[in-house]
């Protein structure tokens, strides 16, 4: 009896502590990869119509008031977290020319979903773009049993797609 109840409480314990986060990619290398010598990183501040925009697209206001974002020429790169279905799920997304160049899923920290890591996952992104308003000119496939991950990863690169064009255009002005 006494053997069962040190089980149990074993079992809850390790339940009930956090999920760590695996590190697939640290931010360093993903934004070495996309630009070669890493530019300096600059801020993007979400007040007014982009604070609208950005709340329309995430579904929920952005948990800061500003983002980080890095840019040679016309290309950016966004280092961003959404709630997969409880927990941040960090995501590197690099957008030139209007189109979506890279996805990478940098940090996850769910016990589920972390699937939309592979590159049968990200791969669907690269070349999208927006159709109409800020939809995706395609449709992504999702991943069973991660559903709430594929999602997130959608919204998000879906932001990064129009904070580029926001900063390319405010750049042009």
């Amino acid at each position: 009896m006494r053997t069962r109840l040190i089980s149990l409480l074993l079992c809850t314990a390790v339940l009930a502590m956090p999920a760590s986060a695996a590190v697939y990619l640290e931010r360093d290398v993903f934004l070495q990869r996309a630009f070669g010598e890493v530019p300096r990183s600059q801020t993007l501040w979400l007040k007014g119509d982009i604070k609208q925009a950005v709340q329309d697209i995430l579904g929920h206001d952005y948990r800061s008031l500003r983002v980080r974002y890095w840019q040679h020429g016309d290309k950016t790169a966004w280092v961003l977290d959404e709630i997969g279905k409880e927990q941040p799920i960090t995501i590197g997304i690099v957008v030139a020319a209007d189109h979506i160049e890279q996805v990478q899923i940098l940090a996850f920290r769910e016990s589920r979903g972390w699937e939309v890591r592979h590159p049968f996952f990200t791969e669907q992104f690269q070349g999208a773009s927006f159709f109409q308003g800020t939809e995706l000119d395609r449709p992504i496939d999702g991943i069973s049993g991660a559903t709430l991950s594929v999602k997130a990863v959608t919204k998000v690169s879906r932001l990064a797609l129009y904070l580029h064009q926001r900063v390319l255009a405010a750049s042009a002005l």
